[in-house]
Formats: C-alpha cells, sequence, structure tokens
C-alpha cells in the first residue's frame, strides 16, 4: 500500500474509533494505572481474544451483587484517574495495526497521536473532538456529547447509572464489560472493556461498530505522573474543517 493509502486507512481507523452514532462508532478511552503508579517501559502488548457477548444480567431483572460490585468497582477505577501519558497498538477491521502515543487530562480532554507514516491525531478539548489530517492540514469536528467520550473524560462515571452495561463477565485473566448504545434508525454499537482480573488495570477494549466491524485498542506504558502539556488539546476552529453532527 502507498504512504498516502496508509493515510487514507489510518484516518478512517481513527475515525471509527472515535465517533458513535449517529456518525455511525464508537469511541476508545484510554486509563491509568493505580494513582502515583508509573510502569516501566514494555514492548507493545499481545492482544487478547475478545470475550464472547453474554447475556445481559445472570438473575431476571438486573445483575446479581458479584456483577454489581464488579461493575462498581471498575467505575471507581475509571474515576481516579486525572491525567495520564501512554502507548497504544490499534488493530483495525481490516486487520491494519497502527501505533502511537495518547495524553488524557479530565475533564474533557484527549489527544491520539499516531506515529508514522500515519498522518492522523485525534483531539478532544472538552467540548468537540476532531479528527486531523496533519499533512493536508484539515479536520472532521464532532460534538464531544456524541461520542463515548463524554463518560470516559468525564471527572467521575458511574457505569450502572451513566451507561447501558450489556454484560459484565470474569475469570482468572480478565474482567470484561460491554456497554452498547442503541440509536433509533442506525442500529448498537458495543464498546467492550478488558481489565487484568488482578489489579483491575485497563489492558484493552474492542469497538464493535452497528455493521458489525471491530476495532481493538491496547494500551501499555502508562503513567498516571506526567500532566501533559495543555496545548495537546487545542483546537483551531479557524482550519479548514468540515464539522459533522
Amino acid at each position: 500500500m502507498t504512504r498516502t493509502g496508509l493515510a487514507m486507512a489510518a484516518g478512517a481507523c481513527a475515525l471509527s474509533m472515535f465517533v458513535t452514532a449517529p456518525a455511525l462508532a464508537q469511541a476508545p478511552m484510554a486509563l491509568a494505572p493505580k494513582a502515583g503508579a508509573q510502569a516501566a517501559a514494555q514492548p507493545a502488548p499481545p492482544f487478547a481474544a475478545p470475550a464472547p457477548f453474554t447475556a445481559r444480567a445472570t438473575q431476571p431483572g438486573g445483575f446479581d451483587a458479584n456483577q454489581r460490585a464488579l461493575i462498581d468497582r471498575v467505575s471507581l477505577y475509571l474515576s481516579t484517574v486525572n491525567s495520564l501519558v501512554g502507548d497504544f497498538v490499534q488493530v483495525g477491521p481490516d486487520g491494519a495495526r497502527t501505533e502511537g502515543q495518547f495524553f488524557l487530562q479530565k475533564p474533557g480532554k484527549i489527544h491520539f497521536s499516531y506515529n508514522p507514516p500515519s498522518v492522523i491525531e485525534v483531539v478532544a478539548d472538552g467540548s468537540s473532538v476532531v479528527v486531523r489530517d496533519r499533512r493536508l492540514a484539515t479536520q472532521d469536528v464532532y460534538p464531544l456529547s456524541q461520542t463515548p467520550l463524554r463518560y470516559l473524560l468525564a471527572e467521575r462515571i458511574d457505569l450502572l447509572r451513566d451507561t447501558n452495561v450489556a454484560s459484565v463477565a470474569a475469570d482468572d485473566v480478565f474482567v470484561t464489560i460491554v456497554i452498547e448504545e442503541k440509536v433509533q434508525f442506525v442500529g448498537t454499537s458495543r464498546l467492550m472493556m478488558m481489565f487484568g482480573a488482578k489489579d483491575l488495570q485497563l489492558r484493552q477494549w474492542t469497538v464493535t461498530d452497528p455493521q458489525g466491524y471491530d476495532t481493538t485498542v491496547a494500551v501499555y506504558n502508562l503513567d498516571t505522573t506526567k500532566r501533559p502539556d495543555p496545548s495537546l488539546f487545542k483546537i483551531n476552529y479557524d482550519n479548514n474543517f468540515q464539522r459533522l453532527q
């Protein structure tokens, strides 16, 4: 594939990773180890096979006590993240693999930068999310309120209250939580998050769009001690862009 083709493919994959219905896709999130912890440099992690989608609850009328406890623990974990720097590896629906770095600052701000030959960046500034092409100096702008980032970049999150948790499961390796988002005339998107069973740290997530295509992201080298440069989250709305709503 040519360099231009690689850039276009990365851009399409970034779009599917960040924008949800009615823009027809889901977003990732990147979260941290325990507060104050700093991971040693690691090679890019292998991808785990996504757990099969299961029924919403093991008891009629809702989740059982163990499932609720797991969801509450994950909600608490996600709510402890304030700032974060790390690396990510992404595999798109076509099997293309891309890598890069991300920077998170709550509330509402995140920056994903893809390594060359990709020329894509994704930035949220607290109100909007842009998918930016550095080579063409163009960007598509989406309301943050229409992406799952609105949950993940909030200062606090209660998954049972603030999202539609479709399933929760645990084994010796992972705790897996699936969130669904249904939009009339569009379909259902799913976000499957996988956490380490022992330390409850986020390992990877898989986004399934309404057409059934999966995008998987693994995160590593996570550091909660660094405060990202505020300029990483700035969006120039006067730049050449297309606003999508």
